[in-house]
């Protein structure tokens, strides 16, 4: 049976870091979902509509440049709260959720909404001071001019809009396993989300 493994959680929480490691750790395809927001985002700065770009996103646009930045980042977070332009990504991410082999997904309604089945449910996180103080460095690291003071503001006005918004709103699923990685090192995290698949398969392999 394939795996899907579902990593939700806040920006800079270190989902996408955890969700790629298992990947690569239990070989299955990856999937930053956050990404498909970005480049709809992406178009949408560009002048497109966003449920049109979300209707005709392709792959090609997953490899746009500027996707990881701040602006993309804004404007993902805005086009997310859209009905349309999330159901126009349901059927994207289900499909590759279902893909041979199995998957990991990372995003905020991976759990709750696009894979409400997965045999494992993560959600990591974080405080916003800690969130703030990575996706800072992370900045700064990329040229790009700004302080701790308004990154911290972007953040907590990105967790207002994610958890408030109507349609999938960003939470925890119920069976979720919680993984804080506040005063957690990269591979501490890793290995904490590593050791919560290998116990969730062998309870499924018990079962």
């Amino acid at each position: 049976m394939a795996l899907t493994i579902a990593v939700d959680g806040p920006a800079a929480s270190g989902k996408g870091t955890i969700g790629r490691a298992l990947a690569e750790r239990f070989g299955l395809g990856y999937l930053d979902t956050g990404l498909l927001y970005r480049a709809v985002g992406r178009r949408m700065l560009d002048g497109e509509a966003p449920v049109a770009a979300a209707r005709a996103l392709c792959a090609a646009d997953l490899e746009a440049e500027g996707l990881r930045g701040p602006e993309a980042a804004e404007a993902a977070s805005r086009v997310a709260a859209i009905p349309e332009v999330r159901a126009a990504l349901v059927d994207f991410q289900r499909a590759f959720a279902a893909r041979e082999g199995g998957a990991v997904l990372d995003g905020r309604d991976i759990g709750t909404v696009i894979c409400p089945d997965a045999p494992v449910k993560l959600y990591v996180t974080a405080t916003a001071e800690a969130r703030a103080a990575r996706r800072f460095k992370e900045l700064v690291g990329q040229g790009h001019a700004t302080s701790f003071e308004d990154v911290l503001a972007d953040i907590r006005a990105r967790d207002a809009r994610d958890a408030g918004r109507a349609d999938a709103p960003m939470r925890a699923a119920e069976d979720a396993v919680h993984i804080d990685t506040t005063e957690l090192d990269v591979a501490a995290a890793i290995a904490r989300a590593v050791a919560e698949v290998a116990a969730r398969q062998a309870g499924g392999a018990d079962g």
